[in-house]
């Protein structure tokens, strides 16, 4: 939704709008024209979209002003980089299980909202002298529905959270809160029962004990983030990744997934096939060492088999579902196995502890500064102010086709 951002946000007439001076890009080292600056009225440019559908036949792209009279809590911010994520797109088509609202404050000349829960913003303005963060800061959304597929915004201290943006890149800045965040806390939160005398809650799995999960999807960002969290912190994995266009592709992508730290990685041909049973209690000493947890991601018969490969009392959690199938489990592995099924929205944890947020985002940003994390492999759509509307709702439509070289990622330029 446009929310509270938005509030400081005032639509006028293209003739009520200055262009500002030249500064140094944060992305390269290439003097860029900015159009914003703390005098004046800023031009930006968002993304939009008044209806739900395909994003190619819905989203549009509005220009608007933003005032220079900012409240004492308000901040102007400079887009820098923002990921295109599966969430985003249903947002979108209003498949998404949270819909945002609708809202014409920056000028549209219908209600509309504007896409996009992750990027990385730079501060150009400030309304209090005395704010916490400064000009040239770098900082993420700490509330859902901000609206990052947007040239500038306008937004109160609270909802954003600054980041040590030393020796970190703008995409690395840009794709720390979803994936990783997503990973770090289903890894540090759930795992197996913790038997009758702990009223049969859960505990995670132990860091350095050397216990197993699963999880489908392994290729996605959730995916590769579980498998380095899991490295780092002394846990096993097993990872099932479809099949790619070629088995020389499918062998590349499992090389890449075991240089991550992947213990094991299967393909879903394997994991699906009758033979799947052996070949897991191969990988786990005849089965003695038990998997105490599943991550499913796609649904279907891949999340049926996910649950089947558990140990007794594990728990299995699903964070999506990729196949658009219901997950269906047999009632066996509830009975006899006392196997639980929970499903994680970050959103919810995130608003739920903010400060635990914000340990986490500081452990991923120094993790990857360490060299310890390794970002996805993006795909980079430049994002320029010339830069024309169906170069950039084809590039989200784009996010809805299998194997695409890199996760999709707007990177603004001159704008």
């Amino acid at each position: 939704m446009l929310g509270r951002p938005y509030l400081a946000l005032c639509a006028l007439p293209r003739a009520g709008r200055i262009v500002g001076r030249l500064f140094s890009n944060p992305l390269s080292q290439h003097a860029v024209r900015r159009r914003s600056g703390p005098y004046g009225y800023t031009q930006a440019k968002a993304l939009v979209f008044s209806q739900n559908g395909e994003p190619s036949d819905v989203l549009k792209l509005h220009t608007h002003s933003i005032s220079p009279s900012l409240s004492s809590k308000a901040v102007l911010l400079r887009a820098l980089a923002a990921p295109i994520n599966p969430a985003d797109i249903n947002t979108v088509q209003g498949t998404y299980g949270s819909q945002p609202s609708f809202t014409s404050l920056i000028g549209t000349s219908t209600p509309s909202a504007i896409p996009g829960n992750e990027g990385v913003f730079e501060v150009l303005a400030t309304g209090d002298p005395s704010s916490p963060v400064r000009k040239g800061d770098w900082v993420i959304p700490a509330v859902a529905q901000f609206g990052t597929w947007r040239t500038h915004a306008v937004a109160d201290v609270d909802e954003i959270i600054k980041i040590n943006k030393e020796g970190l890149k703008a995409t690395q800045a840009a794709t720390i809160s979803i994936n990783p965040g997503t990973a770090y806390r289903i890894l540090r939160t759930y795992g197996p029962n913790a038997g009758i005398s702990k009223a049969l809650g859960m505990r995670p799995l132990e860091v350095g004990s050397g216990q197993w999960f699963i999880q489908n999807g392994a290729n996605s960002g959730v995916g590769r983030a579980a498998i380095q969290f899991g490295k780092l912190w002394g846990l096993r994995s097993i990872n099932v990744i479809r099949e790619r266009s070629s088995p020389e592709a499918t062998e590349e992508l499992k090389k890449e997934l075991t240089g991550l730290g992947a213990d094991a990685v299967v393909t879903e041909t394997q994991f699906l096939s009758r033979e799947w049973k052996d070949q897991l209690a191969e990988i786990t000493n005849k089965g003695r060492e038990q998997i105490g947890l599943g991550l499913n991601c796609v649904g279907g018969k891949s999340a049926t088999a996910l649950a089947r490969s558990l140990g007794e009392g594990a728990t299995m959690v699903s964070y999506g579902g990729m196949a658009r199938q219901p997950v269906a489990l047999p009632v066996g592995l509830l009975i006899f196995k006392d196997i639980r099924f929970v499903g994680f929205w970050l959103s919810r944890w995130n608003q739920q502890d903010p400060t635990g947020r914000r340990h986490m985002t500081d452990y991923i940003v120094d993790s990857i500064r360490e060299g310890k994390f390794q970002d996805v492999p993006l795909d980079e759509v430049a994002w320029n102010w010339e830069t024309e509307a169906s170069t950039l709702t084809e590039e989200v439509q784009k996010g809805l086709q299998g194997f695409r070289k890199g996760k999709g990622i707007f990177v603004f330029g001159d704008t």
